[in-house]
């Protein structure tokens, strides 16, 4: 008989705890007694005997750190009689006996399979009550996971797309154990080239990183070479890439993997190794050196395969601030990966989701994370192209748009009966559909009207009985009339109408966030030239926005929506004055204001930046000293700098044009 699923509640995390202690063969376990991740074994359930402490129940390894951190009382007593050490306990047995209540979730939405007759893996789907989208918790688990058949699909998708974008840092896989060149320096080598394409990767498209890629490689082929470069030339190669802070990061962490006595050059191949001992790898990009270079079954998922998890999965989520939605896409790309890992050629479906099957390093892996980044990039897009797509049959989205393309009359189908879900397992992950059915359908309603009428040409699709399978599911149980019979095609025509209908539902997922208004400033850049031709350029702080980069002298206004052109002019000449006070090596200077120069507008992802261009000219007679402050290269946070020096110095790209500005009036 199948097991009645239980409901991922607060109020059920107690029951959870309890059920999992018997399982594992301790006593039972109430509230009062877990203290510090401990079990107390009580004196009730063993019959007699004092309490006494056992090992934890589970491993601190298995926690999330972001799970793990201290419980910090909002309102502390000192009073030594107060009760803060029960609100602490209380505290920590709700986080553990959550977790453990979602490592039951996991186990069931991730489990293999029912087999079916002589092994097979079963059609029917758990169903979906459409449009008002209520549905069992269980009704997120992967396809994918049922069957190598859609897995493969995949891969060979990716293998026959891979190289129509020149990715340079797309290679084949080496294996270690192959003969020939030395494979410790092979992989040293490249371990590196995909390290730095997946940093340069982050918040940047593929055709602006090409360029940048191949000139780094080619000033820095080895990772022994970048260890050995200045922190300016760094910054300088990385100008234009934004997010300067990952270039500084990359270089300290190239000087601490070449001066460890175990890595000596070579990342390592674990990603918890890697999140460790690396500055500035995250678990994202562990997982991508750890599968793409080292064979391991790790997931990689960047915002692409969130998004592509999230349809494959029906999630209807927040992927980016729902700690529970992304944790959930987490472990089932894990899932999925091992699942890969473990496939090999005439071996059964069903014994590819045990988990004592070995998991030998292949390319199988990286092709396979490679190959959602490339779905999510190219197909399963914002506004995705489902028409392209590999795997539809194992798409949740592509399922429900399918249905709702049926209602609509643009796909023949059988009668179905929509039902409940049981509510006591309804799904928490999913926002309430009914806050975003409505989004574009008026639009929609109109195409597919026009489309209809027209007739055009229809598209081929993937669309299988797997597809239609999980409308019936309950459907059957709870009614005695005999279905129609499906289609007996593998495929249906669907016409542009219903793929119309199909897209935009899919587009649903994940849930959108209303992006927050960008705070918005305006400098005062003031390009300060000396008699002699020289410029002054300050250092940024090591810190914060464009750290470590130089930049003209520049000054914050207080006030920007009061500012005019004339106010502007004072407040810079003053700036200016107390920059040249501060010098006191100058002698007599005079300071005179050459121009408003204009204004440069600059936007980053959380800040939109008028920079108001001033050129001052200063006239002294004293002896100069080219280096103001100690501290930067040279010993200098501050310097006089010639034009050609400047055009070389690393710097953001708003400010090169607040530079360009300032040279061109200067007439260099």
């Amino acid at each position: 008989m199948r097991r009645r699923p239980t409901r991922v509640t607060r109020q059920s995390v107690a029951a959870a705890a309890a059920a999992n202690n018997a399982a594992s063969g301790n006593s039972t376990v109430s509230v009062e007694e877990i203290e510090n991740g401990e079990v107390l074994q009580s004196s009730r359930s063993q019959g007699k005997g004092p309490r006494k402490r056992t090992a934890p129940a589970q491993s601190q390894r298995d926690v999330p750190d972001s799970d793990s951190e201290e419980y910090v009382d909002p309102d502390p007593d000192p009073d030594p009689a107060s009760n803060t050490p029960r609100v602490k306990r209380r505290k920590m047995v709700t986080r553990l006996t959550e977790k453990i209540a979602i490592r039951e979730l996991y186990a069931r939405l991730f489990e293999k399979p029912n087999a079916g007759p002589e092994g097979s893996v079963p059609t029917t789907l758990p169903c979906i009550n459409l449009p008002a989208r209520t549905h069992n918790v269980t009704y997120h688990h992967p396809l994918l996971l049922d069957g190598r058949e859609a897995r493969t699909s995949l891969l060979s998708w990716f293998d026959g797309v891979s190289t129509a974008r020149n990715m340079p840092w797309r290679k084949a896989w080496i294996n270690p154990s192959a003969e020939g060149e030395d494979p410790r320096q092979r992989l040293e080598r490249r371990a590196y080239e995909v390290w730095i394409s997946e940093i340069m990767l982050q918040q940047t498209r593929v055709a602006v990183v090409i360029d940048y890629w191949n000139r780094w490689m080619a000033r820095w082929p080895s990772i022994q070479d970048l260890a050995r470069a200045e922190p300016d030339e760094v910054l300088a190669a990385w100008r234009g890439l934004g997010y300067y802070s990952r270039a500084t990061r990359i270089h300290k962490a190239a000087k601490s993997v070449c001066k460890d006595k175990n890595m000596r050059g070579l990342l390592p191949g674990d990603v918890e190794e890697l999140v460790e001992k690396v500055p500035g790898v995250g678990r994202y990009t562990a997982g991508a050196i750890a599968a793409i270079v080292f064979g391991r079954p790790a997931p990689m998922v960047d915002g692409n395969v969130l998004r592509v998890l999230s349809r494959v999965m029906g999630v209807l989520g927040d992927v980016k601030t729902d700690k529970g939605v992304v944790d959930l896409l987490w472990e089932a790309a894990g899932r999925l990966v091992k699942a890969v890992a473990r496939d090999r050629p005439g071996d059964d479906d069903i014994d590819m989701l045990n988990e004592d099957n070995g998991e030998e390093p292949s390319d199988r892996p990286g092709r396979w994370g490679q190959a959602l980044m490339e779905l999510g990039s190219t197909v399963c897009t914002p506004k995705p192209n489902c028409s392209d797509c590999p795997i539809t049959s194992s798409c949740r989205a592509y399922s429900e748009g399918l249905q709702l393309a049926a209602k609509k009359g643009l796909v023949s189908r059988p009668t179905e009966k929509d039902t409940v879900a049981d509510i006591e397992d309804a799904c928490t992950f999913c926002k309430p559909f009914e806050n975003y059915a409505d989004e574009d359908d008026d639009d929609q309603n109109r195409k597919t009207e026009i489309s209809s009428k027209q007739e055009k040409s229809k598209t081929r699709v993937q669309a299988t009985l797997q597809s239609f399978a999980f409308t019936q599911t309950m459907a059957a149980s709870t009614t005695s009339a005999e279905p129609e019979e499906l289609p007996k095609q593998d495929t249906v025509t669907l016409s542009p109408a219903a793929m119309d209908v199909i897209a935009n539902h899919a587009r649903k997922f994940p849930v959108k966030k209303i992006k927050k208004a960008v705070r918005e400033e305006e400098t005062l850049v003031c390009a300060v030239r000396r008699n002699d031709g020289r410029y002054l350029v300050h250092r940024r702080p090591e810190k914060g926005l464009l750290a470590g980069l130089w930049e003209l002298p520049s000054h914050v206004l207080n006030n920007p929506k009061t500012s005019t052109a004339k106010t502007r002019k004072a407040d810079a000449e003053k700036y200016v004055v107390n920059l040249v006070d501060r010098d006191q090596s100058m002698g007599m200077v005079r300071v005179k204001y050459i121009d408003d120069l204009g204004s440069v507008p600059w936007l980053f992802s959380h800040l939109k930046l008028t920079m108001h261009v001033h050129l001052f000219e200063l006239d002294s007679h004293g002896d100069f000293n080219d280096d103001l402050e100690n501290g930067g290269r040279g010993g200098a946070q501050s310097r006089w700098s010639k034009a050609g020096v400047i055009d070389d110095e690393s710097m953001g790209t708003g400010m090169r044009k607040c530079w360009a500005l300032a040279k061109e009036a200067s007439g260099g």
